[in-house]
This record gives C-alpha cells, sequence and structure tokens, in this order.
C-alpha cells in the first residue's frame, strides 16, 4: 500500500513508523529482526531501509604503488525490504540514490522493486564519498533528486530508457522525497532550499519526510513556508532520540541541525550515557506529544540500528 493511501485510512490519526541501517557486512538479518520485532506492537505502516552506496579505499601495494579497492560496508536493501514484507506483512521503503547509480542502474534496480510487489520508495541524491569534497554524480546518472524522481514517475507511466520496448508495463511507486527544516547543508538558505524541494514535488512526489530536528518550531516554521509556496503534500517529522554524550558534537556536525541549549544543557550534566539515553527519550517523547496534537500524519523515528530508545517512546505515546 502507497504512504499516502495509509496516510488517508488513518483519518488523522498520528502514525508510528521507522527507518532502520543494513546491517554491516558480515551480519546477519537476525539483528534487524532483533531490533523491530519489539516494535511491532505499536502497528508501523511501513519501515524505511536506508541504502549505502559504495565507498574507496586504497591499499597499499609492495611496489610502492595504492590499489584503488571499491568497498560496500552495508549491502542488502533490497534483499531486506523483502524479507520485512514477508516477515511481518507490512511495506518495506527502499532509499534510492543518484550517487553511485547511472540511469540504467537505477532504472534496473527499480524493476526489482516492482518485481517484489514494493510499492513506495525514498529518491535521494545522496551525499558524496568520503574521498570527495562535493557530490559527483556517474557519468550517466542523475546530479539532483528532482531528476531521479523524473526518470522513477517515467517508469510509473510505461517510459523505459530503451525507447523500442513495446507494450512496456507501468509501475506505480509512490514517492517520497527529503526535506530540510534547517536546510540542506549545501543549500545558501531555507527559502533556496524549499524552491528546489518544490521541484521535486513537481516531478512527481508525493511526500515529504524530513531530516531530524530537535527543536519543533522548526519543523513548523518549515511547514508553514512550504504551504506558502504551494507544496500540498504530506510532510512527515523525522525524529532521533540522543543516546550518547558523543553525539552531541556529531549530529550538528553530520547532519547540519542546531540542538537546543536546554537539550545540551541536560545532557552535558549527565554522569554517564544512561542518562544521557533518558533524556534523549524525555525530549523525544516532549517532540512527539506536541507534534501529535499538531495533527502530524506520521511520526517517523531515526533508529540508527537501535531501538530500545524507540520502543521507550512509543510506549508513551503510542
Amino acid at each position: 500500500m502507497k504512504v499516502t493511501e495509509h496516510i488517508t485510512n488513518a483519518e488523522g490519526k498520528t502514525l508510528f513508523t521507522f527507518e532502520i541501517l543494513p546491517p554491516l557486512k558480515g551480519q546477519d538479518i537476525k539483528s534487524i529482526f532483533d531490533n523491530i520485532d519489539p516494535l511491532m506492537e505499536y502497528k508501523p505502516p511501513f519501515i524505511d531501509v536506508t541504502y549505502h552506496r559504495e565507498e574507496y579505499t586504497f591499499k597499499e601495494l609492495g611496489n610502492g604503488l595504492l590499489k584503488k579497492q571499491v568497498v560496500k560496508k552495508r549491502p542488502g536493501t533490497v534483499g531486506i525490504c523483502a524479507a520485512i514484507q514477508n516477515k511481518y506483512q507490512v511495506d518495506a521503503i527502499p532509499h534510492i540514490l543518484c550517487g553511485g547509480f547511472t540511469k540504467e542502474d537505477t532504472e534496473n534496480f527499480l524493476i526489482d522493486l516492482d518485481f517484489l510487489g514494493i510499492d513506495n520508495v525514498v529518491a535521494l541524491r545522496g551525499d558524496a564519498v568520503k574521498s570527495e569534497t562535493y557530490f559527483k554524480p556517474e557519468s550517466d546518472g542523475h546530479t539532483y533528486a528532482s531528476e531521479l524522481v523524473s526518470q522513477i514517475q517515467d517508469l510509473n507511466n510505461g517510459k523505459y530508457l530503451d525507447e523500442e520496448l513495446q507494450n512496456s508495463s507501468k509501475t506505480d511507486f509512490c514517492v517520497g522525497v527529503a526535506g530540510y527544516p534547517e536546510k540542506h547543508m549545501e543549500a545558501p538558505s531555507l527559502d533556496s532550499d524549499i524552491h528546489f524541494l518544490k521541484k521535486k514535488i513537481k516531478a512527481g512526489a508525493e511526500y515529504i519526510v524530513t531530516q531530524m530536528f530537535f527543536d519543533n518550531q522548526k519543523f513548523f516554521e518549515f511547514e508553514k513556508k512550504c504551504r506558502k509556496e504551494g507544496i500540498t503534500v504530506p510532510i512527515i517529522p523525522g525524529l532521533k532520540p540522543i543516546a550518547t554524550r558523543k553525539q552531541l558534537n556529531l549530529i550538528p556536525h553530520r547532519f547540519n541541525v542546531d540542538l537546543p541549549d536546554d537539550l545540551i544543557m541536560a545532557i552535558v550534566r549527565c554522569k554517564d550515557n544512561k542518562a544521557v539515553r533518558q533524556v534523549g527519550v524525555e525530549w523525544c517523547t516532549q517532540q512527539s506529544k506536541e507534534l501529535i496534537e499538531a495533527g502530524v500524519p506520521i511520526l517517523h523515528y531515526y533508529s540508527m540500528g537501535r531501538s530500545s530508545n524507540i520502543e521507550a517512546i512509543a510506549k508513551k505515546i503510542f
């Protein structure tokens, strides 16, 4: 079922969903199921599965030269989605990236998803790999998420890259895209960021999932600006409970978001990460309650591979 249909069927009730990371290469899917199992009590209509592109490493050879090697640390997005749908009978939503994909790769990826009966995808540009200062697309790939959305919509209309195909079948993907309440790190301003978000909607995206934020006012202001610009699709807030002291520095640096002073000082006063985790749960719980009162369609939680703190929040909210 499409995300938009889940929202319609909920008739105004806020739904609970979450996102998981594929396990590191060498680990089995049990680690995924162990984190999902405790959260199924709260009846998520869908589960997002992130996609992680390849990275480059350089191995020293005996002659002093370096050999470039491609490493993929978290493979398995498509397989995990199939396993989730089979085991839990809920929709699994894979992320699909511009980075690391040619247009042909993208088309084949989407065909596989269609064969598996997957109804939704989240279309993202993706980040630059560690060896690049700025994002660099494949030579025959997409530079922007809006272009990726357009290709998905082409398939939905039965238009494939090979224009000579006869009687080609249409896919029927519901496309989600990312939104940034505090702007994307590469955007010069929030207004310009929303301008490009609107392009993704015009290309065919049907809902928005936001980057994590820790100040609900940032979300409300972002939503207001989107509506003013004529963006009418559902906007789903993304939330992440802080779990360790290290995240005080890591999250602002990695995700370009601000942490409220009250939250920072509460964590600074914590004696250990157990106390930090409790502060994170309480803060995110209050965020969740306020967002539900505001009538958001879904609360979407970023698990980052661990679900115990999200379960603690869900117990209080759902």
